[in-house]
C-alpha cells in the first residue's frame, strides 16, 4: 500500500512529495521514484523521521504494516500529529470510525491531534470506501431501509504479503491451527467499527454484534504466485459480522477470502466482467468484487469491480491507496481531531483527468 500511495503522490499534479521515511535497509538511500517504478524525483528515502517531523510537510501518508503492531503504529502517528502534520492512513483498520474504537487506540491520537492542530483520517485497507462510503451513498436513493449487507469476495492468490496471507490469515495451515485472523473477536475488532459507522450514518444505533468465522480446507494441493497450498490445509475463510438494531439483524459485513476461485463454491461468488490475467502454470490472477445489497424500497444491489492489468486484487489495493491520497486536501482543510468518512466532503479524483487521444473507450476491449 505504501508503494502504491507513493506513486499516487508523485503522479498527482496538485501534490508535492517532500520526504520519504522507510523501514527496511534495502530501501534506505534510494530515490522515491525508483522505489515505485518511475523516474527519480530527487527525494531520497531515509530511516530517520527527524527531518519529516521538523519539515514543512502539510500531510503524511502513513502506510506502515500494523496488523501485528497496532499500538506502535498509533505511537508513530501520534508523533506526526503532535508535530502538526495531518495524517492519512490505511494501517490500523478499526480507526475508520474512531467513535467505535477502544480509547487505548484513539486517545493518544486525539490528544496529539489537538496539541498539534492536525487532523487524522484512516481509509481502511480493504478498499475502505467500499464497506462504508459506497453503501451510505447508495442509501441516499431509499424510501425505506430494512437491512444493509456488504460482501467482499476476493481471491488472495496474488496478494503480495506472504506474512499476511499464510501467517495472519492462516492459508496453507492445517485446520487445527487457529491463525490470528480467525481467533474469536479479531474480526469484530477490525471490522466492527464499519458496522457502527454505517449505523451512525443512517441515524440508528447497534445494540449487539455477532461474529461468525468459517474455514474450508482443500482436497487437492495447488500452487499460487506467493506459495504452495498443500492438500488438507486451509484454502478459504469466511468472516461475517452482523449488527443488530433493536434486536433485529440489520447491518452485515461479509468477507469471503479464497486462494483459488473454485474453493468453497457455495459461498458468495463474484460476478466479474474483467477476466483475470493468465499467470501461467494453470493459474490466474484472482477474481474479486464488492457487493452492496440494501433491502428496502427500492431494494438496491451494486457490484463494484476494480482491476489493474486484469488483477482484481491489485485494483482493489490501488483504489484503497489512492482513496487515501486523494483525501489529503479534505483532511488538511478539516478541523483538528479524529475524522471518519462521515466528517469529510465527497472525495473525488480532482486533477487526475488526463484524456487520451483516440476513439471513445469500448468496454468490449476487456
Amino acid at each position: 500500500m505504501g508503494v502504491i500511495a507513493l506513486r499516487a503522490v508523485i503522479d498527482h499534479p496538485e501534490l508535492e512529495l517532500v520526504d520519504l521515511v522507510v523501514h527496511s535497509d534495502a530501501k534506505a538511500g534510494r530515490d522515491a521514484g525508483e522505489l515505485c517504478g518511475v523516474d527519480p524525483v530527487g527525494v531520497p528515502a531515509t530511516q530517520d523521521p527527524a527531518a519529516l517531523l521538523a519539515g514543512d510537510a502539510d500531510a503524511v501518508v502513513y502506510a506502515a504494516a500494523a496488523n501485528l503492531r497496532p499500538l506502535e503504529a498509533v505511537q508513530d502517528m501520534a508523533s506526526l500529529l503532535r508535530a502538526g502534520k495531518n495524517v492519512v492512513s490505511c494501517s490500523v483498520v478499526p480507526l475508520v470510525f474512531p467513535d467505535a474504537v477502544d480509547a487505548a487506540l484513539t486517545e493518544p491520537l486525539r490528544e496529539a491531534a489537538l496539541t498539534g492542530g492536525a487532523s487524522f483520517f484512516t481509509t481502511g485497507i480493504d478498499t475502505g470506501f467500499a464497506n462504508d462510503v459506497l453503501p451510505l451513498v447508495l442509501s441516499g436513493v431509499a424510501r425505506s431501509i430494512t437491512s444493509v449487507r456488504v460482501t467482499e469476495m476476493f481471491n488472495y492468490a496474488t496478494y503480495p504479503d506472504p506474512g499476511a496471507v499464510y501467517d495472519i490469515l492462516g492459508f496453507g495451515k492445517p485446520p487445527e491451527v487457529t491463525p490470528i485472523a480467525a481467533a474469536p473477536g479479531v474480526f469484530t475488532f477490525g471490522w466492527g467499527p464499519v458496522l457502527h459507522q454505517l449505523a451512525t450514518g443512517l441515524g440508528v444505533r447497534i445494540d449487539n454484534v455477532e461474529e461468525q468465522v468459517e474455514r474450508v480446507a482443500t482436497d487437492a494441493a495447488f500452487d499460487t504466485p506467493t506459495g504452495h497450498i498443500a492438500a488438507g490445509t486451509i484454502a478459504a475463510m469466511r468472516s461475517v459480522l452482523t449488527g443488530y438494531v433493536d434486536g433485529t439483524p440489520t447491518f452485515v459485513v461479509d468477507h469471503v477470502t479464497r486462494m483459488r476461485d473454485d474453493i468453497a463454491p457455495d459461498w458468495p461468488q463474484p460476478q466479474i466482467s474483467i477476466p483475470p490475467r493468465d499467470l501461467g502454470y494453470g493459474a490466474a490472477s484472482g477474481r474479486g468484487v464488492y457487493r452492496v445489497e440494501i433491502d428496502g424500497s427500492p431494494s438496491v444491489r451494486c457490484e463494484l469491480e476494480l482491476a489493474d492489468d486484469h488483477d482484481h486484487d491489485l485494483g482493489a489495493r490501488i483504489a484503497g491507496a489512492c482513496r487515501m491520497v486523494n483525501a489529503i486536501p479534505a483532511v488538511c482543510a478539516a478541523a483538528p481531531g479524529l475524522l471518519s468518512a462521515l466528517d469529510l466532503p465527497l472525495v473525488t479524483g480532482a486533477g487526475l483527468v488526463r484524456p487520451v487521444p483516440g476513439p471513445p473507450p469500448d468496454s468490449r476491449l476487456f
